[in-house]
């Protein structure tokens, strides 16, 4: 079984490609539902609130752990891989993608919570691809309020976008990288309402370095039925209509 873990239901966004990618594995959800949104929390108050989850995950037997918070990953995943010995993979957002796709005239607009913006991780990434110079950062935790409300094809989430995008000309992109998992709910209302800009995420990634991960470490299912369950905090979750509904089942 593999575990699961982000904030609340965003990570479901990339749960749902896991599912695509390795069919015959088991997977446990874990939405820490009750500290979301971590946009405003502080960076001792996080590392607490998933550490406590992987401790859960790995007591009902994960044997390996994805970090699907891309908050949740800049701020703990050196110390947990420092502190435990079993896979934790982590999310972290597309900048790759969209600068290998990129036009040579375009900038990128990065989107993601402010935690993720400015954490040491995000940098470093930024700074490997050499591509600080047409990377502009846009935090967006009002789209985690709004995902976690159920609030999506909404005049409220289309006033907020056009009141950050104004910040920038969008002529002068072409990509806009959705750096939470949240935000991919709103890929395809971005793509309506902003056609100018292409969106990408880190789901397809990370699903694939799972399953190369799993495969080197010889961990990799071949029997399983891909079962899933779902905890919220802590606690297993007996009505699952609403995980499964954003799931498409």
């Amino acid at each position: 079984m593999i575990g699961v873990f982000d904030s609340g239901i965003g990570g479901l966004t990339l749960l749902k490609e896991l599912v695509k990618t390795l069919p015959k594995e088991d997977f446990l959800y874990y939405a820490d539902t009750e500290n979301v949104p971590y946009s405003y929390k502080t960076r001792e108050q996080i590392l607490e609130f998933v550490e406590n989850a992987v401790i859960f995950l790995r007591k009902e037997s994960c044997k390996a752990i994805v970090l699907a918070c891309n908050t949740a990953t800049n701020v703990s995943i050196e110390y947990l891989r420092e502190k435990y010995d079993f896979p934790i993979i982590a999310i972290q957002p597309a900048v790759k993608v969209a600068f290998d796709n990129n036009e040579p005239d375009k900038r990128i607009l990065a989107c993601a919570t402010p935690v993720t913006l400015s954490a040491d991780r995000f940098e470093n990434l930024i700074n490997s691809l050499d591509i600080n110079h047409i990377v502009d950062r846009l935090p967006l935790p009002g789209l985690v309020e709004f995902a976690e409300n159920e609030i999506f094809e909404d005049e409220k989430v289309l006033e907020y976008l056009k009141t950050e995008f104004s910040k920038f000309d969008l002529n002068h992109y072409k990509y806009i990288v959705l750096g939470c998992t949240h935000f991919t709910y709103y890929e395809n209302f971005i793509k309506k309402n902003f056609p100018s800009l292409t969106p990408v995420d880190g789901n397809e990634g990370t699903a694939r370095h799972l399953k190369n991960t799993l495969e080197t470490l010889g961990l990799l299912s071949v029997e399983g039925i891909g079962n899933m369950r779902f905890v919220e905090s802590g606690n297993y979750v007996k009505d699952e209509s609403r995980f499964l509904r954003y799931l498409g089942r």
